[in-house]
């Protein structure tokens, strides 16, 4: 089966069945690699979202940087 027979079947998903085939294709791929990455694991994503002082702290460096030059 070819990608362009894949894909047309894939539109058809409803979202949550994208994300299982989402999950199977990486969990493969990790197999496949060898990588640092285990299949069938939780890795946690940090984000900058609810880092409040992490502005003021930007802006502290800023001013610093700025007062030297």
């Amino acid at each position: 089966m070819t990608l362009t027979q894949i894909l047309p079947v894939i539109n058809t998903l409803n979202k949550q069945e994208k994300i299982y085939l989402l999950q199977t294709i990486i969990n493969q791929l990790a197999e496949e690699e060898n990588s640092l990455f285990r299949g069938n694991q939780e890795y946690p994503i940090y984000s900058p979202l609810d880092t409040f002082s992490a502005g003021d702290t930007l802006l502290k460096l800023l001013a610093e940087n700025k007062d030297n030059e």
